[in-house]
């Protein structure tokens, strides 16, 4: 089993059903409102566990009630807390508006997630005792690259999902420099500028595309009729680092399955498929 720590964000989502996405300037209506855990760290961890990965998650959560909420949601999945901390800030909070046709607009208050640093002892074993690291952009860069090097000292695989990607480019060089994976959409491709081993651009229903020194890869995604893209994006990075390390071809397809099956289940935080699904779909 491969055994994959996250460093990452655990937020609480607010998630507004609308028939159509405001323009700016614009007040809509929202037809419905529920709140459910999410957070990029939070959310890939889940899916990684429910792909049958051993998963522990380094993360800060606020001092709130909101964070026991959220620990609740993570251990029911399996993710492991051991590197998880308290601060005596808010948990970390997300508005999400979902359109009718499954497109959807995110605004992030990040909370503790802002002041996740490595100072623990503790927090660094699980670190560094790691098959795979995941990494996303939902925490201070500094404690991303310190992860990173942490990590890759160790023996393990390095996987960024470098979103959202607005930190600063010397920082992100650096991080590119121990990382050997990383997984973009897109948009984020064309403002991703460093070499790595391997890129994954995440296409949509397009599935995505793997590129190495050796060429490109295209891997297409089953076609199914989507009612909620939000948590796509995380379930396919989730799903590909728990299977990165045995059979990378086979982590893509894994990977795209599981992102077009997340699609099918309203919000982030419970629309992670498990490995019995995700292997079905393939098979």
């Amino acid at each position: 089993m491969t055994r994959i720590t996250v460093v990452g964000s655990v937020n609480m989502d607010l998630v507004f059903g609308l028939a159509d996405l405001p323009a700016p300037g614009q007040t809509v209506l929202a037809s419905s409102l529920h709140s459910e855990p999410g957070g990029k760290g939070g959310n890939q961890a889940v899916a990684a566990a429910r792909a049958g990965a051993d998963v522990q998650l380094v993360a800060a959560l606020g001092d709130d009630a909101t964070s026991l909420a959220l620990r609740k949601h993570l251990q029911d999945n399996g993710v492991g807390l051991v590197g998880v901390v308290s601060l005596p800030v808010p948990s970390g909070t997300a508005a999400i508006m979902v359109g009718s046709s499954a497109e959807n607009m995110i605004v992030v208050a990040p909370g503790a997630n802002a002041h996740l640093t490595l100072d623990s002892a503790h927090v660094r074993a699980v670190v560094a005792d790691c098959d795979v690291l995941l990494l996303q952009l939902e925490i201070p860069p500094s404690t991303a690259l310190a992860a990173a090097r942490l990590a890759k000292d160790g023996g393990a695989a390095v996987v960024l999902n470098a979103s959202p990607l607005g930190a600063d480019p010397d920082a992100l060089s650096e991080l590119a420099a121990v990382t050997d994976v990383v997984i973009v959409n897109e948009t984020e491709a064309a403002q991703w500028h460093w070499t790595v081993p391997h890129l994954v651009i995440t296409r949509g229903a397009d599935g995505a595309v793997h590129r190495t020194h050796e060429g490109e890869t295209k891997v297409p995604a089953p076609a199914v009729e989507a009612i909620d893209t939000t948590g796509a994006g995380d379930v396919f990075a989730g799903v590909l680092a728990a299977a990165w390390t045995t059979d990378p071809t086979h982590a893509l397809l894994r990977a795209v399955t599981a992102g077009a099956l997340a699609t099918l289940i309203p919000g982030a935080g419970n629309c992670a498929p498990y490995d019995e699904a995700i292997e079905d779909a393939l098979s």
